[in-house]
């Protein structure tokens, strides 16, 4: 397991704070033992947290020609049909993943082609499992067409955690199955636009790995 870039900063930034609150604490409070200890042992967990907000494990990557595979870590709380807006605007079928603070944020290219569309949208910082988040929240769009021709639209949404949504893509990128297009900090959701029809390969509340279960089978 080795530790995602995205996280470097944050990283450096936690120990500074480790180390300044615990100079303090050493420095005016030596003689109150409790809370020197209360300090140390509050230092370790912060660590031991934000690295694994940040962890980025080894994983044998499923693939296939005509799978959509996983883009997030997380639980499926949403499959079903719904108007999409913003790129097709018609009926799709939806699949949401939501993304809680512990689970691996990296987000992965689901299937392999052409990015025809990409947009950032500023917005809010609803709850992730809020209807309205897909449309109010910060997030953003993208749109990769297969080489059959079936577009695939995925989109990362910010919650009340998520203050920094993270994307490696653009308009007219070739992009692979399985490799990095994005990462959320601290948790959110991502959702999965399919064609109506398209055969749906997991479960609702079922706990998925990015890059490794397969989402649904293109027709």
């Amino acid at each position: 397991m080795t530790i995602h870039k995205e996280g470097y900063t944050t990283i450096a930034l936690s120990i500074l704070f480790i180390f300044v609150i615990n100079a303090v604490v050493d420095y005016k409070y030596h003689d109150i033992t409790w809370l020197r200890w209360f300090i140390y042992i509050f230092s370790a967990a912060l660590f031991i947290i934000v690295l694994q907000f940040f962890r980025n494990p080894s994983r044998s990557f499923s693939s296939g020609e005509n799978l959509v595979i996983c883009p997030a870590d997380g639980k499926v709380v949403v499959i079903e049909e719904t108007e999409e807006g913003e790129y097709f605007k018609d009926k799709r079928l939806q699949v949401s993943i939501f993304m809680s603070p512990v689970n691996v944020h990296i987000n992965r290219n689901p299937i392999s082609g052409v990015v025809k569309f990409f947009k950032y949208h500023p917005g809010k910082y609803l709850a992730a499992w809020n209807p309205k988040s897909s449309t109010e929240n910060e997030r953003t769009t993208t749109v990769v067409e297969h080489k059959n021709g079936t577009p695939v639209l995925f989109r990362q949404i910010a919650g009340a955690l998520a203050r920094r949504i993270v994307w490696y893509v653009k308009e007219g990128d070739q992009v692979v199955q399985t490799e990095q297009f994005g990462f959320i900090k601290f948790g959110s959701r991502v959702d999965v636009f399919l064609p109506v029809g398209t055969k749906v390969n997991v479960e609702l509340n079922q706990v998925v790995k990015g890059g490794i279960t397969t989402l649904a089978t293109l027709s």
